[in-house]
């Protein structure tokens, strides 16, 4: 089987952070680093683009080199260049970077001055007092390292949503194509679009004769078969993602749905409903005494319990058992319902695509709008826009609109929310654009006081209109600033200004609880894309999830409007 987007990804990484702490060019090492991000977030796999002969050089920051490693590992698995890099330097260095908070500066550090090469060595460095001595070490990130090491001994490992997805279709194509085989899903929290998760939950209706279980255990991906049996088997993928499958007969597949999509407490909630009505609920079935009364579909499993049927996402017995009780579930948003997307970058900052480009990529996806909003001067490690250069870049996009049919750019910008709450640009600047939108990405330490007092301060500015990714979270990376959120979305209330929901894998922030809190507060939050590209528009798709799970429908989504209604919207806070 061909190597994912995730397994060339995560080469091209270890391949840029070996680079590092050997000391190589820092254009070199920037180079896989973006070529990671790039082929990490393409929608289609690249070992089917390769296979079409399809000229991976159009991609941004892939050249000739790039390409032929990628169509190395997309066929092999290997790179030779990281299997050279591993030759140079000791194995366990690898291991290091697997530590939470140490990259590969800070690895550099501890292999050249302290000699550290494994896991252990760490461990007993940071013990003994020795990593402190370090230049930007101190005793707090020798604390924080021990703590990781600590953790970092029983991992409970997951898998971000978007990198999930790559091996669950891909296993749902290749079972799907199984002779008697009729229907396949992906279920657990999956199919609940948790944003990460820890394992992969299939359950398949076929018929007896099917041989999907030994198509199964035989795909080319599984590194180690856990069980294997009749109905059901369990397999650890090559990339570390354990698969669970369970066989059904098509009468039973609804209930099987049900039970295996959980969650857990959703499921015995369900159970404990059916239990006062003298019924049983298990995976083949609800059952009155011993005879089979639903369960062909799992419309079937709810109303046999008297609810109404619940959508995946709001499985989590937060609530939505006693809404379905009185058939008042919400409608949940859809992705169909987006008409535009109010969070976009080009390459005059860290994007990758022109205007032009990102317009009909946008178009191409069914938008109708978009608002360009490139990074403001304060980061500069994006070449973020000055005054003068935003100015042209508001040109650019008057005279785009002249040409474009069917698409409208908005003229934007992601400011930077400074330490004292002040934004990045002047006010005179921010007053000729459509909308601002206002994002904290430095200081993310500052105290809950501080931090809360430096949003809402910004907030309070005249051309304030939305605030970008609100903790400031990446998952598994990063954990979110210490906030007061649930004051964050009152004064956002009062004020009249939005939110977003950044569909990027790494953030799907808000979380779900705040965006149900957003929709109680009556604060209508933006799904974007955040897209760097034009293929990053398909990640919509993760921050529709993400809404569902905080129960929010096409009203109280603020890009889900026509461009005249969000015009008037957005004028309505500037």
């Amino acid at each position: 089987m061909p190597s994912h987007n995730a397994d060339i990804a995560a080469i091209f990484e270890e391949i840029a952070s070996l680079l590092e702490i050997q000391g190589a060019n820092p254009f070199r090492i920037r180079a896989y680093r973006n070529a990671a991000r790039t082929i990490g977030e393409l929608s289609t796999e690249a070992y089917l683009l390769v296979e079409k002969n399809d000229d991976l050089t159009r991609f941004p920051g892939i050249g000739h080199d790039l390409s032929a490693k990628i169509k190395e590992i997309a066929f092999t698995g290997h790179c030779s260049l990281l299997d050279r890099l591993h030759t140079e330097l000791p194995p366990a260095v690898t291991e290091l970077l697997k530590v939470p908070g140490l990259g590969p500066k800070r690895v550099k550090h501890l292999y050249q001055d302290l000699d550290v090469r494994t896991v252990e060595q760490l461990y007993c460095a940071a013990r003994d007092g020795r990593i402190r001595t370090l230049p930007g070490f101190g005793e707090k990130t020798e604390l924080n390292i021990l703590q990781a090491i600590e953790a970092h001994t029983h991992p409970v490992r997951r898998f971000k949503l978007a990198v999930a997805a790559q091996y669950a279709e891909a296993l749902r194509s290749y079972l799907g194509a199984v002779p008697g085989v009729t229907q396949v899903t992906v279920a657990g929290s999956f199919r609940r679009m948790r944003e990460a998760v820890g394992d992969l939950d299939i359950v398949v209706a076929a018929t007896p004769d099917s041989a999907v279980m030994q198509h199964f255990i035989a795909y080319d991906e599984v590194a180690e078969t856990l069980a294997a049996g009749a109905t059901r088997a369990s397999i650890i993928l090559k990339c570390g993602i354990q698969v669970d499958l369970r066989v059904v007969a098509q009468e039973n597949y609804g209930a099987a749905l049900h039970y295996f999509t959980g969650s857990k407490a959703h499921s015995i909630a369900v159970r404990q409903i059916a239990q006062k009505l003298g019924l049983k609920i298990n995976e083949y079935g609800v059952y009155q005494g011993k005879i089979r009364i639903a369960g062909e579909s799992e419309e079937s499993i709810y109303h046999a319990a008297g609810l109404s049927y619940i959508p995946p996402e709001l499985r989590e017995n937060r609530g939505e058992i006693a809404v379905a009780r009185v058939g008042r579930l919400p409608q949940l948003v859809e992705l169909g319902n987006l008409r535009g997307d109010l969070h976009v970058h080009t390459k005059a900052t860290d994007g990758h695509n022109t205007l032009r480009e990102m317009a009909l990529a946008g178009q191409s996806h069914g938008l109708e709008y978009l608002a360009i909003t490139d990074h403001s001067r304060g980061l500069a490690v994006a070449r973020g826009l000055d005054p003068g250069r935003l100015a042209r870049q508001c040109m650019e996009i008057d005279a785009l609109n002249e040409e474009l049919e069917g698409i409208t750019l908005l003229k934007g910008i992601e400011v930077d929310i400074l330490e004292d709450g002040s934004l990045d640009l002047p006010d005179h600047v921010l007053a000729q654009l459509d909308l601002v939108v206002g994002a904290v990405h430095s200081k993310f330490e500052l105290s809950r006081a501080r931090q809360t007092e430096r949003i809402l301060r910004a907030m309070e500015h005249p051309h304030f209109t939305m605030l970008a990714h609100p903790a400031g979270r990446l998952i598994q990376q990063r954990a979110p600033c210490d906030v007061d959120m649930p004051r964050i979305i009152r004064e956002a209330g009062r004020r009249g200004c939005f939110l977003e929901l950044n569909s990027h894998p790494d953030r799907l922030d808000l979380i779900d609880i705040y965006c149900r809190m957003a929709k109680e507060e009556g604060v209508l939050v933006s799904i974007n894309s955040d897209a760097h590209s034009t293929f990053e528009f398909d990640n919509l798709r993760f921050g529709i999830g993400q809404a569902r799970r905080g129960w929010l429908e096409k009203q109280d989504v603020l890009n889900t409007r026509p461009l005249s209604e969000i015009r008037a919207l957005i004028n309505r806070t500037m």
